[in-house]
């Protein structure tokens, strides 16, 4: 009888999820902490982590809610040392946190470039690396999940160019690091979804009116949608898989 290499049981693991106070976020530590990993939920809005936290425990998980700032490199570091103290060394690191822009490229203004760019590549390079190197030191092996978008080669002009172009960098740098780090047992994957339902994409729709007619399936995907591609990603299941980009999105961008 052969055995299957299929499980997707994360007991022993320590998963910081970023952006975890909504959406996808809070639906990816809500998975993880359900496959038995010691969850970190990090965001910027406190009670919605403690929210969070309860949720988890009161189903019988693990979890801890650590604030952090996504454009803060000091902000960053301290996430993972918390993280750190209170279960051990970080195993999954899942960077979901990112805004939109919103706005035509040549009407923003340059706060908002460094907001965006800060939140959706920088801070996420800088969290990768710090949770990287502690890795390599400890020689444990490690499991990186980026959360890019179908907009990375997908853009319609419709106001997201910025947004576009750093879900594009966050994409290249999973293949990057998955090659930098593939000797130390690290595996580096991105994720890129489509439409799916999150507060995000609330303001997308109340700013633009309902997309899904557009779509082949003339709907927006759910956040349980992502949950099998996720743990396939954090779990030894995908031992053999590194610097990948999945897409999820429904067939919105094969019409």
């Amino acid at each position: 009888m052969i055995t299957v290499n299929n499980s997707t049981d994360l007991t022993g693991q320590v998963a910081l999820v970023t952006g975890a106070t909504s959406g996808l976020g809070w639906r990816f530590a809500e998975v993880l902490a359900a496959s038995g990993a010691s969850v970190v939920a990090t965001g910027r809005r406190q009670e919605r982590l403690d929210e969070l936290v309860a949720h988890i425990v009161a189903d019988g998980g693990q979890a801890v809610g650590v604030p952090i700032d996504m454009t803060d490199a000091d902000s960053i570091i301290a996430a993972v040392d918390q993280a750190e103290a209170a279960f051990g060394i970080v195993t999954i690191l899942v960077n979901n946190a990112g805004i939109p822009d919103a706005q035509r490229a040549h009407k923003m203004s340059l706060e908002l470039i460094d907001k965006v760019i800060d939140t959706n590549l920088r801070g996420p390079y800088i969290l990768s690396c710090e949770v990287g190197k502690r890795l390599i030191a400890s020689k444990s092996p490690g499991r990186m999940v980026n959360i890019s978008s179908i907009s990375a080669t997908n853009y319609g002009g419709e106001g997201a160019a910025l947004y576009s172009i750093t879900k594009a960098a966050i994409a290249r740098m999973s293949e990057a690091l998955a090659v930098e780090w593939a000797r130390f047992s690290i595996n580096v994957n991105a994720i890129a979804p489509g439409a799916f339902e999150s507060e995000m994409m609330d303001g997308m729709l109340e700013r633009m009116g309902d997309i899904s007619g557009h779509f082949s399936r003339k709907r927006i995907g759910r956040p349980d949608q992502l949950d099998s591609t996720l743990l396939y990603l954090c779990s030894s299941a995908s031992d053999a898989v590194t610097g990948t980009i999945i897409k999820v999105d429904d067939g919105q961008s094969s019409r």
